[in-house]
């Protein structure tokens, strides 16, 4: 029965009840289950996916009850994510054509993305749009890698001799995994002579003794299904041979010079890997045991070492030897890279230097300079400037390092620049600043030049507004914090006999206020309730309109009068911006909020009792069926058989819910039916206990164990008036079951 909101029509509603008029209820989606695979031989529900290429395939068991759903609706099975949050469900399944079976399965596949171990499950219904309890949660994973792991050294595809690697005291050796593509996005369990580390990642490094290996991390259950147990490498001691690099000829060096570096352990057939800046920069190879140094080679300075294994030597690491740049010096423009020279102007421009007792030769456009060795230069003419420095004395003398150049510019023209300097978005930002952004010098050939840095302060500015200028606005940068001073914006520069205007910027503000929309209710009880919308700010001689959903709904009316869900925005021209209110969500009322912790058939023994609670409303009346009030708190004890209503109030909207209390039945459930068209014993009726029972299963087997019934809430109505039987005194088997267990079970002889 349709929600109801005053006292007439409550009253009317009880006299309808106690005419025996039905009240619809409102579905009730329960928790999905794992179900049986019935491809597969047994009939167990999993309690763990663990998929892969060769099998992907599972079942979702999903129930619940009537009233019946709207014949266009769809059941969608969803997934949330590895923590079991719903914030971004994947859809697994959809079933249309299961709108009157109320109890069935899904069948889906996990997606290939999928590791986790706590995954939920939920089912949707898109008309009624409802969803049911998250399930329980589940490891699952999909296994796409699931052959057996290789490591080594470095991850380096070598797996030493006998799978042994001897490391001396205080050295450590990194293992990792070398076949496994994008190994950086799986988790790994490693191990140490069968105990797990806390490591998860592709590879790890050890000092200690033992037996290591690696497999995939695919959780609790599946880790083992997939055999990813790598190979095992055992990390054994062994004694120092005091592994040292010789010193060097020199570990300072010149541009172009070179220095050997060499182990002081050669001839031993050991493997040799060396080492800059504790990087590998060799592959590890068989008595390499000198390295060559080549100062030509940008980057050539660091920290070298060298790593020894083999035959009667433990992996070991030398200490590093320090090779330096003798040569090192820095050479620093002081002005700007471009700068801008006007008529009769010069410029000075500058280097400075690390170098000992610097030489400093200038260049313009690549020819020397005669005369010009100090530090800086006065320039009058525009060309490219740069100067090259060595130094006197010491061991790199011939080193040459020259400066970034400067490129000197005599220009024509200059244009100007701006641009909004702060976020801003048109008719959505309530201030904004403006600001010359960049400078260009334009040569007479029509060549530019970014002067910003070296001219943004020697200009003078004038701002404009619609081509007006701005009183006191002399700077480089306008702040704008109004919607009155909407508008085209330019600047004009001025430097000398030069003149420029920047490009115009269009500056479209919001208003700073906000419109408040209020509602008398957002719930509505029935489609003949209404509910006005309505706002604090005057809209006297304003431009607006009100939205439904999006689109346009009224412009004509102050306040506004609904009776339909939807959601509803108030929208006002303010200096050519929309302002916009905030939105109000009407809804119908949803009778499923209030609900009892009981079925509303209620079955107890004669001389029992039944306490039900109802939840979600605001305030409970129970009446018997006399109309006599019960209580007005959410709980009532009922004690005699009877029809009972509930009148739960929600914001002024009432919601009947009638409830049916029966004696428990102390009949058996039958055996033997006669379906001879009589009339007496044609169904097989079972006690209250057990028919007309949404928790309770009922599953009815033929002679040959094919399944002909499985239904929750049994209406005592098998078999039908269709069902056929061709032989005298079949024998069929039941079960009746709950969630947890079979309750009962036997069999039901057919006589006719």
């Amino acid at each position: 029965m349709r929600p109801t909101k005053n006292i007439k029509q409550r009253y009317l509603g009880i006299l309808c009840f106690l005419l025996g008029w039905s009240i619809s209820t409102a579905q009730t989606l329960n928790k999905p289950t794992p179900a049986d695979n019935p491809n597969l031989p047994g009939n167990s529900a999993w309690n763990a996916a663990c998929a892969s290429q060769d099998f992907n395939e599972y079942f979702i068991n999903f129930t619940w009850n009537t009233p019946l759903v709207a014949s266009d609706n769809k059941f969608i099975l969803e997934l949330s994510d590895a923590n079991g949050s719903f914030g971004s469900p994947v859809e697994l399944a959809s079933e249309s054509n299961k709108n009157t079976v109320f109890n069935f399965d899904f069948q889906f596949a996990l997606p290939v993305d999928t590791r986790g171990e706590n995954y939920k499950f939920r089912v949707r219904s898109t008309n009624p749009a409802k969803t049911s309890p998250a399930s329980d949660a589940f490891p699952m994973y999909y296994i796409d890698f699931k052959s057996a792991i290789l490591i080594s050294q470095n991850g380096d595809g070598v797996i030493p001799p006998g799978g042994a690697i001897e490391i001396c005291n205080g050295n450590s050796v990194t293992l990792a995994v070398h076949n496994v593509p994008n190994e950086n996005t799986y988790k790994y369990i490693w191990y140490r002579s069968g105990t797990r580390l806390p490591d998860n990642g592709p590879s790890v490094t050890v000092s200690q003794t033992g037996n290591y290996a690696v497999e995939m991390d695919y959780g609790s259950i599946c880790s083992s299904s997939a055999n990813t147990l790598s190979n095992s490498i055992a990390i054994n001691a062994g004694t120092s041979l005091g592994i040292a690099i010789n010193p060097p000829a020199k570990t300072a060096l010149c541009n172009g010079e070179t220095v050997s570096l060499e182990a002081n352990i050669t001839g031993q057939g050991l493997t040799y890997t060396w080492y800059k800046d504790d990087v590998a920069i060799t592959s590890p190879t068989v008595d390499d045991a000198t390295l060559m140094v080549n100062a030509s080679t940008a980057g050539f300075e660091g920290d070298y070492s060298v790593e020894i294994y083999g035959p009667g030597a433990c992996l070991e690491r030398s200490a590093a030897v320090t090779i330096s740049n003798a040569g090192n010096f820095t050479v620093t423009l002081d002005n700007q890279p471009n700068v801008v020279i006007l008529p009769s102007q010069t410029k000075t421009l500058s280097v400075s230097t690390t170098a000992t007792s610097p030489v400093h030769q200038w260049y313009k456009d690549g020819t020397a300079i005669s005369g010009a060795t100090s530090n800086t230069l006065d320039v009058t003419q525009p060309g490219s400037y740069y100067a090259e420095v060595s130094q006197t004395g010491g061991a790199c003398s011939a080193t040459i390092i020259q400066s970034e150049t400067t490129t000197v510019v005599a220009p024509a023209s200059f244009e100007i620049t701006t641009d909004y300097t702060t976020e801003y978005i048109s008719c959505e930002s309530t201030d904004i600043t403006l600001a010359v952004t960049a400078i260009t010098a334009v040569a007479a050939d029509n060549t530019k030049t970014d002067v910003t840095s070296d001219l943004l302060s020697n200009f003078s500015y004038q701002w404009k507004k619609d081509g007006i200028n701005i009183t006191g606005e002399t700077t480089s940068t306008l702040v704008i914090n109004d919607a009155n001073g909407n508008g085209n914006y330019t600047v004009e520069g001025t430097l000398n006999s030069y003149a420029a205007t920047s490009n115009a910027l269009p500056v479209q503000l919001r208003v700073n206020e906000s419109i408040t929309l209020s509602a008398s209710s957002t719930v509505y009880c029935n489609p003949t309730d209404a509910i006005t919308l309505s706002t604090t700010t005057d809209l006297s001689g304003e431009t607006f309109e009100w939205l439904k959903d999006g689109t346009s709904y009224n412009s004509t009316d102050t306040e506004l009068t609904v009776n339909s869900q939807g959601t509803y925005q108030l929208v006002v021209s303010k200096n050519g911006c929309p302002l916009k209110s905030n939105e109000v969500h009407i809804t119908p009322l949803d009778e499923s909020i209030v609900t009892l912790d009981s079925p509303e058939d209620i079955v107890f023994a004669e001389g029992g009792s039944k306490t039900v609670t109802a939840s979600g409303a605001d305030s409970y009346i129970w009446y018997d069926s006399n109309s006599q009030v019960l209580g007005n708190s959410p709980t009532v004890t009922f004690s005699n058989e009877g029809t009972y209503m509930l009148i739960a109030t929600i914001g002024g909207c009432d919601i009947q819910k009638t409830l049916t209390v029966t004696y428990k039945d102390t009949f058996k459930v039958p055996n033997v039916i006669s379906v001879n068209g009589d009339g007496i014993n044609d169904l097989w009726v079972l006690p209250n206990s057990y028919s007309k029972n949404p928790e309770i299963n009922i599953i009815i087997y033929d002679p040959n164990g094919v399944e002909v019934l499985n239904v929750m809430n049994y209406q005592n109505n098998w078999p039908s008036s269709s069902t056929a039987f061709n032989k005298q005194n079949m024998v069929y088997f039941y079960k009746i079951k709950n969630a947890k267990e079979v309750l009962k079970q036997g069999t039901i002889t057919i006589i006719r």
